[in-house]
């Protein structure tokens, strides 16, 4: 295991032959905080989490080290190669040794250093906070009949990342339905008219141990609920 990481569609070590000089682990983001100072009072008010209920996070900022392994190419063309793919870029990335997950940001050539032995070359990161599971994680098709039908929402679907989840409504008679969503971790109470479609909705966001949806319909059809997996 030469512990690579893939930057969109390129390998550290199948397409430019570099090593990382550790094994390499993207910094966890730094917490957003917000605390106010009363006059005249002990300790300070904690309002980090008063608009959302939940924890809110910067970009992941850092950095890889990695050295240039000799005689597989001139230093000056791995580095032009490398610059032209990566210098400025948007894109995924994905550790070796955690294939599951990818990383999305912008990602930058630091710097060319060289010893009397080996060149070794730093890319610098700034990515989401969470890292994504690489595959979505899917609830299937509801099943309506008509009437009202729940479904209870697990982590183990969304993960620790707040998500607010996709619907994609097949009514039979085309009048789409009411949405009634329930999170009681951040006390959300919610209650939507959507038509057939694909939709998000701001006000539904999954968080915590466990939510509950209930979809009232006047005829058959169903509904698939999409959502990303994402932690820290």
């Amino acid at each position: 295991m030469y512990h690579s990481i893939t930057f969109g569609d390129k390998n550290t070590w199948d397409n430019w032959h570099i090593v990382p000089t550790s094994r390499p682990v993207f910094n966890p983001p730094k917490q957003k905080t917000k605390f106010l100072e009363i006059e005249g009072g002990n300790s300070l008010i904690d309002l980090s989490e008063a608009l959302t209920g939940y924890p809110l996070y910067d970009n992941r900022e850092g950095s890889f080290e990695f050295v240039v392994m000799n005689d597989y190419k001139e230093w000056q063309e791995a580095y032009s190669d490398i610059a032209d793919y990566i210098h400025g870029q948007k894109m995924r990335a994905v550790l070796e040794d955690d294939p599951y997950y990818f990383y999305e940001g912008r990602f930058y050539l630091n710097q060319w250093k060289s010893d009397k032995n080996n060149s070794f070359i730093t890319i610098d990161y700034n990515v989401a906070p969470y890292k994504t599971r690489t595959a979505y994680s899917n609830s299937g098709d509801i099943v309506l009949s008509g009437g009202t039908t729940s479904k209870e929402f697990t982590d183990i679907f969304y993960g620790k990342a707040p998500v607010c989840p996709t619907f994609k409504i097949e009514t039979q008679n085309k009048k789409g339905l009411t949405i009634q969503f329930y999170n009681r971790s951040l006390k959300l109470s919610v209650t939507k008219h959507v038509s057939d479609g694909t939709v998000q909705i701001p006000e539904i966001v999954f968080y915590g141990d466990k939510v509950q949806l209930y979809f009232l319909a006047t005829s058959s059809g169903t509904v698939n609920v999409t959502c990303t997996y994402g932690r820290l």
